[in-house]
């Protein structure tokens, strides 16, 4: 519930930011070129303040640096975990007078962050599922689980991301849309010699879908990145578990 309502408020403070920049600058250039292109009786410039005029863009735009306000958590959260690697866990296993059901009670005594990891969660399921059943091939396979889990866990929280790339070339394309409607009402004023209302109503039609498709793209490269974060995870958290933990049971049993 917590986290819902900080996205919701990073969302409307993101919102509130780009309108806000749209109503006191962006808007403002592109009449001002706009009514010069009027006066002199040309045609208007495609200058980066008419390409991003229009209200699909403004929306675009909105979403573009939620998406990124997303993607950043993810890695942040990603490289913040990544120093557990490091650690040895269970080096007081190595003890004589340390077992193992200590170490499962030193785990679950971690910090709450710490504890909420997705290596510790692994490592705590693997070590309590060889302590139930003393069998190694056992805690293997809960290591085995734990990182499938893991996967789908991750395919989940990106679902979000997902769907936002998938909406703004879909918004830009509304923008589309919404030109073209508008240029073929105009087409009897082009009919008559005024193209300026045509030629204006069609700039909507392709700006918008421009910079939806400019703005999919960054997100999409950035998705990447963080999805190469995730695997590398996947990876060492398998590897961790199996040298740290079942390496050691092994000898033991």
């Amino acid at each position: 519930m917590k986290n819902s309502l900080i996205s919701f408020a990073v969302f409307f403070g993101i919102a509130v930011v780009v309108h806000l920049i749209y109503i006191g600058v962006i808007i403002p250039q592109a009449e001002q070129a706009t009514v010069a292109a009027i006066q002199s009786g040309q045609s208007v410039s495609r200058s980066l303040w008419v390409i991003l005029q229009d209200g699909e863009q403004e929306v675009c735009f909105i979403l573009m640096f939620y998406g990124m306000y997303l993607l950043g958590l993810g890695m942040f959260r990603l490289w913040s975990d990544n120093y557990l690697f490091d650690v040895d866990l269970l080096e007081e296993a190595d003890a004589e007078n340390h077992s193992l059901s200590e170490i499962l009670k030193d785990l679950s005594d971690l910090d709450e962050k710490i504890k909420s990891t997705p290596l510790v969660q692994t490592l705590s399921a693997s070590l309590r599922r060889y302590l139930i059943t003393n069998n190694v091939q056992n805690a293997s396979d809960a290591v085995t689980t734990s990182v499938d889990a893991l996967a789908v866990r991750i395919e989940a929280g990106n679902s979000m991301i997902r769907y936002l790339i998938w909406a703004i070339p879909s918004i830009g394309f509304i923008g589309t849309v919404r030109g073209i409607g508008v240029a073929l009402a105009k087409a009897d004023e082009a009919l008559a010699g005024d193209i300026v209302g045509m030629t204006g109503a069609l700039g909507v039609a392709f700006n918008s879908t421009l910079v939806a498709l400019f703005i999919s793209i960054i997100l999409m490269f950035l998705l990447h990145a963080l999805q190469k974060m995730q695997d590398e995870l996947l990876v060492k958290t398998q590897t961790y578990c199996e040298k740290t933990l079942l390496e050691r049971i092994s000898k033991t049993s």
